[in-house]
């Protein structure tokens, strides 16, 4: 096992680089336009020079698994080289899969967390859509080797309502998630960045034009993706979640257009960087 729990080491984390996490997204007009060509070579250089720029500033990076599934085989190869690499330089690496399923099928997937596994990640996302016990499984594995779970509850994008706003009695499912997400963080666990930050969190999208749902249960961290190109800002996560909880606000776009040079991205990590401390 682990030695902390994912909640304790992402607060480590935090505390020593800050909050920021960068998102991992190669793609095909990303590597088209770092001029590496949308091919096996282009994903190996594309992701190389994020691993030499951040893997020793960042303190989460978040690999989105398609755009390497899309690939093959050795489209994974290539992120089990750089999660093994992140990792060793000290960041965390939460795997952006969006896994949902049931039974032994689910506890595949989370199988990510394991320790021992060949890409064992920090954390991961998962799907709450065939209901809280589906994902019992994930949530077993990432206690035993101390993972963490991201779960979606309250994302940004247009028609998410259409879901997250249907009622479950007197709950929205958005809240149900949520409150669900809260039952498995232990009750001392802390809302904010400290010792006792539970590891299992939610996906909050930073681009709401308000927070409808209550958070005062999580106990957990809050991923907010959306900063820079899909229009959200320092301002919008301060508007929304205010202070003493545990956000890591996502940025994409902002940081990977800099590329191909290791420093650019490193500069516009650092740019975020600061900003959040601001």
């Amino acid at each position: 096992m682990t030695e902390h729990p994912f909640g304790r080491r992402l607060a480590e984390a935090v505390a020593d680089r800050g909050p920021l996490c960068v998102g991992l997204d190669p793609h095909r007009e990303l590597l088209v336009g770092w001029g590496v060509g949308d091919d096996l070579d282009g994903l190996r250089r594309f992701t190389d020079a994020v691993v030499e720029a951040l893997a020793g500033s960042v303190s989460v990076v978040k690999p989105q698994m398609a755009f390497y599934e899309r690939f093959g085989s050795r489209g994974l190869a290539v992120l089990e080289e750089a999660v093994v690499a992140f990792r060793s330089a000290g960041a965390l690496v939460l795997l952006d899969a969006k896994r949902g399923d049931i039974g032994s099928t689910m506890a595949a997937y989370a199988d990510y967390l394991r320790a021992g596994h060949p890409m064992q990640v920090d954390a991961m996302t998962v799907s709450p859509y065939l209901g809280p016990e589906s994902l019992a499984p994930a949530v077993s594995t990432a206690e035993r080797s101390g993972g963490g779970l991201f779960v979606l509850a309250r994302t940004s994008n247009p028609d998410a309502a259409t879901f997250q706003h249907a009622r479950v009695g007197d709950r929205s499912v958005a809240q149900a998630v949520v409150d669900t997400v809260g039952g498995w963080n232990p009750a001392g666990a802390a809302a904010g960045f400290g010792p006792s930050l539970g590891s299992f969190g939610i996906v909050v999208g930073a681009t709401l034009p308000e927070l409808d749902v209550d958070l005062t249960a999580l106990r957990g961290p809050v991923l907010a993706p959306g900063l820079g190109a899909q229009g959200g800002t320092v301002s919008d996560l301060r508007r929304l979640f205010g202070a003493g909880t545990a956000v890591v606000p996502t940025v994409s776009r902002d940081v990977l257009g800099a590329g191909p040079e290791p420093a650019a991205l490193r500069t516009a990590a650092e740019r975020w960087a600061e900003a959040l401390a601001a």
